[in-house]
């Protein structure tokens, strides 16, 4: 189950309000049977351009739900960029962030290589790619890529 933070009154403003609506969230699916382990909380990502602190409510937020609950987080991870320019810089960083408050399943575009490398990057970091072996096979194929695509020129 895939529960988004907003209620009858829209989208809570602050970290604590949407822990709050994350609560009622996973009570009422467990009212129907389903565990926490099934429950992933969608945190909602909006737009920094349209509000400077809009990025950083969610990451609190993830901070909060993990702490608090320990259940599975998703995002849209290029919503808080819609709008700006050099998207691409901003998802990114915004990722990273994301995975080390506990981002579990992120939405995004896997096909864009700086979010591959990024995510890589930051399991390593966060010891979750042990003896550092995703990141060295990673590399080791890039690298290939690279000198095929030179050889080829």
């Amino acid at each position: 189950m895939i529960g988004v933070i907003t209620d009858e009154s829209g989208i809570p403003a602050t970290p604590e309000a949407r822990l709050a609506v994350a609560e009622k969230l996973i009570k009422r699916a467990g009212d129907y049977g389903i565990p926490p382990q099934d429950i992933v909380i969608d945190c909602l990502a909006l737009t920094v351009g349209a509000d400077h602190t809009a990025g950083r409510t969610t990451l609190d937020t993830m901070q909060l739900v993990q702490k608090e609950l320990g259940v599975n987080l998703s995002l849209g991870a290029s919503n808080v960029s819609f709008g700006l320019p050099d998207r691409k810089i901003i998802n990114v960083a915004y990722l990273a962030l994301g995975v080390a408050r506990g981002l579990t399943a992120a939405i995004t575009d896997p096909t864009v290589p700086e979010i591959q490398t990024t995510l890589l990057a930051t399991d390593l970091l966060m010891g979750r790619d042990e003896y550092s072996m995703h990141w060295i096979q990673a590399f080791r194929k890039r690298d290939k890529a690279a000198k095929a695509a030179a050889a080829a020129a």
